[in-house]
């Protein structure tokens, strides 16, 4: 028998892997060498990983050019941190405004606050997954409290322009909300010049850190709007039945994923010294070449934008005349080449982009996947429909 051919990850829109360099060793060295609490432990050891969160914060906060590191809270995920937003700070009566390309990950939290008086209106939303943040300021009403944006959509890549969106809600007071879930650790955002005032973050993706860390950073204004979703103990103020209000505990009860925090830790310090342009534009070339690939295949339409403006590295397939899934299936088993294929948790998105019930495959690339690898993809593509 032949030699099998190495396996090709175009799943990062899922998670990315391989984690960045240092990842593992970091979080084996917490667990071997002293995975001693923060927050509690009154010991040289315990300060010392204290110490490497508390720089995991400044990384964050560098990353997004939040005002103060205080700002920087760990939740278990991106979708606990909306979680915190839209069941922790809505109330009845509150009226929020959605792109039509969100995750589940906003639209089920809100979908369980209709039970409670909470409305929400979509944007329009075109084929290509293009918001106009004209439309946004005509939707606004008096009781809107929030409106919730991803970044970069997870079906499509089609990049939200939430600079325009940040001003426009700063103007008539309305808290924004950015899920960065897909463009964190690719392209840059500012907090303050986008007029952010809840950013969710999400450890395992773009950040190239471990799964089940996560997080979000908070404006002064929401903050002293804000109550915690979660009560409970943070080491501080333990005299106390109330919980704390000084950041980061009022949000952080229980014990935080230390091991995830100092896997991201070193997740992170790959990408300050990489840089995150030099990342951006390896994932779009290599973006710039599947298009390229794909276009001559004519049983295959790409999913929203065609080319490699406004948008990340994430690009859905819709193998017209096939089913999907079948598609996807045959990519891994007789090619080797793991995608994710289905609705993307995003059926909203797919309704807008013309693709629902039968979803696309999505290919997602990160900087470690390499010219070859898309020129092996090509050639499955073209085996398996000329």
């Amino acid at each position: 028998m032949g030699e099998e051919k190495a396996k090709i990850y175009f799943d990062n829109g899922s998670t990315s892997w391989p984690k960045a360099p240092g990842v593992a060793e970091a979080v084996g060295r917490l667990l071997t060498e002293g995975a001693f609490n923060i927050n509690r432990g009154n010991y040289e050891g315990a300060y010392e990983v204290e110490a490497a969160v508390l720089d995991t914060r400044e990384q964050l906060a560098r990353l997004f050019h939040a005002e103060n590191s205080r700002r920087v809270i760990f939740t278990p995920g991106i979708t606990h941190s909306l979680n915190y937003f839209i069941r922790g700070f809505l109330k009845r009566g509150d009226h929020v405004l959605v792109t039509g390309m969100e995750h589940n990950a906003v639209m089920r939290p809100l979908r369980c606050m209709e039970k409670e008086g909470v409305t929400w209106e979509c944007i329009p939303t075109d084929r290509e997954g293009n918001v106009r943040s004209a439309d946004v300021e005509g939707m606004i009403r008096k009781n809107t409290r929030a409106v919730i944006v991803l970044h970069a959509s997870n079906v499509c890549g089609t990049i939200v322009p939430v600079e325009e969106i940040g001003r426009i809600c700063r103007e008539r007071g309305v808290f924004f909300v950015v899920d960065t879930a897909q463009s964190a650790g690719t392209i840059p955002l500012d907090m303050e010049e986008a007029c952010v005032d809840f950013l969710a973050f999400t450890g395992h993706k773009g950040l190239l850190g471990p799964q089940g860390v996560g997080g979000f950073l908070i404006s002064d204004s929401l903050d002293e709007q804000m109550e915690p979703l979660i009560a409970g103990g943070t080491g501080s103020i333990s005299d106390s039945l109330d919980m704390p209000r000084t950041l980061p505990d009022k949000y952080e009860s229980g014990t935080v994923n230390l091991p995830g925090i100092i896997g991201l830790h070193a997740a992170l310090s790959y990408i300050e010294e990489t840089g995150l342009d030099v990342i951006h534009k390896k994932k779009m070339e290599l973006t710039e070449h599947f298009l390229e690939e794909v276009k001559k295949i004519p049983a295959v339409r790409i999913v929203g934008r065609q080319g490699t403006e406004g948008r990340v590295a994430v690009v859905s397939l819709d193998f017209e005349g096939r089913d999907n899934a079948l598609a996807a299936f045959e990519l891994e088993q007789q090619y080797g080449i793991m995608t994710r294929v289905g609705l993307h948790c995003a059926p909203m998105a797919h309704r807008a982009l013309g693709t629902f019930p039968g979803g696309t495959v999505r290919f997602a690339f990160s900087a470690a996947n390499t010219e070859e690898e898309v020129d092996r993809c090509a050639a499955a593509l073209h085996s398996m429909l000329d």
